[in-house]
């Protein structure tokens, strides 16, 4: 009779755990989908033109890897100091409207950049930066490089990108994260992301 007793506090234990793992596990995914629905729904609207990506590399899988103009950052675009060390480094860029609907880097700063009218503010995901910066650009990722595309999709995405006829629209939060809203081809969108 003892056992029993001591079997059912157990299996209630057991039950509880697994109710706040489970709560635990929905609250964590209900955040990472809205905070990317929240960029989309509020985010500053820019298009970006990519760059060209070798080809053999540019559809891999269900996804199309995407490279663009402003992952190169001209060192001659940095405002204010250079971090001295070695170390991980986080770029932020401040994009203006470009030539025809493209936005280009106006500036870039290892701290982050004031609000400016007409202006928005990407950074950078963290990258490892050395002693000394010895080229004339660093090369940055935003976290958008990729694309993911409906299965048996891509071969047409493929030859457009070949073309440089893919850009891509994006929306840019407060605080510089950059979420992709729409992949366009010709300019015009070829996949919308859903908010959720």
């Amino acid at each position: 009779m003892s056992l029993f007793s001591n079997a059912v506090p157990s299996a209630r234990r057991y039950l509880v755990a697994a109710i706040l793992v489970a709560a635990l596990q929905t609250i964590v995914l209900g955040y990472v989908i809205e905070s990317r629905a929240a960029i989309l729904r509020n985010g500053s609207d820019v298009v970006l033109k990519t760059a060209p990506v070798d080809p053999r590399d540019f559809l891999r899988g269900d996804y199309v890897v995407l490279n663009y103009d402003i992952s190169s950052v001209p060192v001659s675009s940095i405002v204010g100091s250079i971090p001295k060390g070695a170390g991980l480094r986080t770029l932020w860029v401040r994009l203006k409207p470009g030539e025809g609907t493209f936005w280009t880097i106006a500036e870039s700063s290892f701290e982050p950049l004031p609000k400016q009218e007409g202006s928005v503010v990407i950074r950078s995901s963290p990258f490892y930066s050395y002693d000394t910066i010895e080229s004339e650009a660093i090369t940055v990722q935003y976290g958008i490089e990729r694309y993911y595309v409906p299965e048996g999709e891509g071969k047409p995405l493929e030859q457009a990108r070949q073309n440089g006829d893919v850009s891509v629209a994006v929306r840019v939060a407060a605080d510089g994260t950059p979420q992709i809203r729409s992949l366009l081809v010709d300019g015009k969108p070829a996949y919308d992301e859903p908010l959720y």
